[in-house]
């Protein structure tokens, strides 16, 4: 009963956002009021718990704000320079097809982003730079999410991992296993198990945009792409699955997709398995009114600007975020260590730090975009335009972004209650599990994809849930390494359709208020991927495999 009232603000999210295609800056504030109630009327929270946990969610938000805002700066700012229009001829000299410059983008370029810095930051940039080549916003919204899912399992070098084992060393030491072991294991098969689906993402998301937005409409023009695109997705899983196998967590999606993109693009260029036909959207003026942007987006100007200038932001955006998110390279503690803190938020007893320094939204995207300023010789009406057109189109994801993180914050944190419960999502978490039995296998992923849908980030479902995906497989004597790998890929499929993803994507190709629609077409995928690693779990349970017995 506890886990069925807790899923009401989930439910009424998905029918007003999927059901009534409702904006999430209209959706999320009435599921927030009405897990607030919940919260009061059922957890027995008191109001300032309610209200302090929800001011917490709105300071978090400012996070994704920023890193919208220095997407969209960036965007708007080679815009302006002339960058952009380079950029867009750049890759129509490697290829005109849109199949193929999807996946050298969406599937390549994104994971590169991934693995460096994650959270959010990949689809965000992939997005825009789609737009500029002539897709459809919606389309270019659609594509970048569905892609970015396999690599964020090990974005921002390994840090989900590092979430999952953060809270699994508890049980570990409880039945004296070696977590070290754990989690090498763990990192291998989230990989392979990732790879053995993965490598098909990008002919999926190929297949996807053909249907709901190639001229025939049909998935037709997508499978013949299929060499190519399968090859796209093994020039990744094949070094990532490698990567992860010998050197750990931190650098499988980064160095995948560094080895992957130089592949496809050598590839593309000697045309090999391209497709005969070069396939692209319908005339403009055939769009559907919904395909395209509802925000002024700016205008793309014209310049005779070389590609290695044009590509110099990026480059520098490439380089910055791996610099400063390795660890051993010394730049990231100083970054972190930069923060702005409001400790013991309204008594919630959570502090609250911006890490103003350490956000990719302002290093390395804001930063990059002044030092654009001066290395495309900008002059000061076009820098006035970019940031003026930047505040303009952040305004519309504010409102859904504080709502729906403040919703968040509050379930996460409902645990702390008069009643004697678990958190919202905990209860829902674990009458699910004691509802499976020993189908659990096919549980496991979603409960990962809850966590993302909710949370947003493949680290917080892993902190949320590894424990209980571990507690749960030791119960019903699965194998605890490929569930909780369940659990991590889940958290990565999720981000398909998780709401921040959405709605961040949403804001920077200016499609904002048509969330409920990519939340809806990337369920298929999403159910489809889930699914699809769940059935290989089980296969290997059947067979009696376990990769570490414990």
């Amino acid at each position: 009963m506890y886990a069925l009232i807790a899923f009401i603000p989930i439910l009424v999210t998905i029918i007003l956002m999927v059901g009534m295609n409702w904006g999430a800056k209209k959706a999320l504030p009435v599921s927030w009021g009405i897990a607030a109630i919940v919260a009061l009327s059922v957890w027995k929270m008191d109001f300032m718990s309610v209200l302090g946990f929800s001011v917490f969610g709105v300071l978090k938000a400012l996070d994704v704000l920023i890193i919208i805002f220095g997407a969209i700066l960036i965007l708007n700012t080679l815009k302006q320079s002339g960058a952009m229009a380079t950029i867009n001829n750049g890759f129509s000299g490697i290829t005109k097809d849109k199949r193929i410059q999807v996946l050298i983008i969406a599937w390549m370029f994104e994971a590169f982003i991934e693995g460096a810095a994650g959270f959010g930051t990949p689809a965000a940039l992939a997005g825009p730079l789609l737009v500029g080549l002539g897709f459809p916003a919606l389309a270019a919204a659609m594509v970048a999410l569905v892609m970015n899912s396999t690599p964020v399992a090990f974005g921002a070098v390994g840090t989900p991992i590092f979430g999952a084992m953060s809270t699994l060393s508890s049980n570990l030491e409880a039945i004296g296993a070696d977590s070290t072991a754990f989690q090498m294991a763990l990192t291998q098969w989230v990989a392979i198990i990732h790879s053995v689906v993965g490598t098909f993402v990008p002919l999926l998301a190929v297949v996807l945009m053909t249907k709901f937005f190639g001229k025939e409409k049909s998935i037709k023009a997508g499978l013949q792409v299929a060499p190519f695109a399968i090859f796209a997705g093994l020039s990744f899983t094949i070094p990532y699955i490698f990567i992860a196998t010998v050197f750990g967590p931190e650098l499988p999606s980064l160095g995948g997709a560094f080895i992957g993109l130089g592949i496809v693009v050598f590839a593309a260029k000697k045309g090999f398995l391209m497709p005969k036909e070069i396939w692209d959207f319908p005339p403009k003026k055939e769009w559907d009114a919904d395909w395209n942007s509802n925000s002024n987006l700016g205008e793309t100007k014209e310049s005779n600007m070389s590609l290695l200038k044009a590509w110099i932001p990026y480059a520098l955006i490439a380089i910055i975020l791996v610099i400063t998110r390795i660890p051993g390279l010394g730049l990231k503690e100083i970054l972190v260590s930069q923060k702005i803190v409001l400790p013991n938020v309204m008594g919630t007893g959570l502090d609250y730090a911006l890490k103003w320094a350490y956000l990719p939204g302002t290093i390395p995207f804001v930063l990059v975009a002044l030092l654009t300023h001066f290395i495309h010789g900008m002059d000061k009406e076009s820098v006035k335009t970019a940031w003026k057109s930047t505040f303009k189109q952040i305004s519309g994801a504010a409102i859904a972004l504080f709502a729906g993180i403040a919703l968040v914050q509050l379930m996460l944190n409902s645990g702390i209650n008069g009643a004697g419960l678990d958190s919202m999502l905990t209860e829902m978490a674990k009458t699910l599990a004691d509802l499976a039995g020993r189908g659990y296998v096919f549980v496991a992923p979603f409960i990962g994809v809850l966590g993302a849908f909710m949370s947003g980030s493949n680290t917080v479902s892993n902190i949320l849930f590894s424990s209980l995906q571990f507690e749960t497989a030791t119960i019903l004597h699965l194998p605890q390494v490929l569930i909780v790998a369940l659990q991590v890929i889940g958290g990565g499929i999720g981000n398909m359709v998780c709401i921040n993803n959405v709605v961040a994507v949403a804001a920077t190709v200016g499609v904002v208020g048509m969330e409920g629609k990519l939340i809806r077409r990337n369920a298929i995928p999403m159910i489809i991927y889930s699914f699809l690693v769940a059935i290989i779990v089980g296969i290997l349970i059947m067979s009696g495999f376990n990769p570490l017995p414990l």
